[in-house]
């Protein structure tokens, strides 16, 4: 009897750590851009955030690609110190009209490539920014994004959002786009602090990550309890 509960006092236990940890560890591992949202035929910087998922490797290599069938006319990008960046142009099967200048070509692609020694090491992150517009009469641009780490291997973080609302295996980053004067209150900057708390909680996947953390934090302690109570003298 006493073997039996404590059999179940430590099932329970480990179902609650994988369930913490296997739950709440993927919630902000890929590239993804902040912010998440901004106003169609507006100017906005945004930025890539770069996490190195690697226990021993890093990341030398990042590759951002800006789709043709929603060409954005002016691309900038922020120099980032150990970082060569180069950006590809390619024609446009339709010109676009921006500031009454009718463009045939676009920014399609842009690479960041790491110098000896700037690499994005284990553990650590890096973000890079760019200012676009003006963003397209569109609901959302994807990103779809290559992350080269040092021993060749090449993670495609290239999955569009899913139309049932589950995440993806490998979500490619998006913007999603808000016709203008729909959601003036959402195009201006959030104070600083605002946008790093953004940036931390990471939007709905993450609200369903501290969810489930709570949650299994509750089991983990339920099966600590109950496996004291079972392996007390006289249980």
């Amino acid at each position: 009897m006493k073997q039996t509960a404590l059999k179940r006092a430590a099932t329970v236990t480990a179902v609650a750590a994988v369930f913490v940890f296997g739950l709440a560890g993927p919630v902000a591992a890929h590239v993804s851009v902040n912010p998440d949202t901004a106003v169609q035929g507006d100017y906005s910087k945004v930025t890539f955030r770069v996490p190195n998922e690697s226990d021993s490797e890093s990341t030398n290599k990042l590759e951002i690609n800006l789709p043709v069938e929603s060409p954005i006319g002016s691309v900038s990008l922020k120099p980032v110190p150990g970082w060569t960046a180069t950006a590809v142009k390619s024609k446009l099967a339709t010109p676009v009209k921006v500031h009454d200048s009718e463009i045939t070509e676009a920014v399609t692609k842009i690479t960041w490539t790491a110098a000896a020694g700037s690499e994005i090491k284990p553990g650590t992150f890096q973000e890079f920014d760019l200012s676009l517009g003006p963003l397209p009469a569109t609901e959302q641009i994807v990103f779809k994004a290559l992350q080269t780490y040092t021993d060749g291997t090449v993670v495609r973080w290239i999955d569009e959002p899913s139309t049932d609302g589950t995440e993806p295996e490998s979500p490619a980053p998006v913007l999603k786009l808000t016709a203008a004067g729909a959601g003036e209150s959402t195009a201006a900057a959030p104070p600083a602090e605002a946008v790093a708390a953004g940036e931390e909680t990471g939007g709905n996947g993450s609200a369903w990550g501290i969810a489930g953390l709570v949650a299994g934090l509750a089991g983990l302690v339920l099966g600590l309890l109950a496996y004291r109570k079972a392996a007390a003298p006289g249980a």
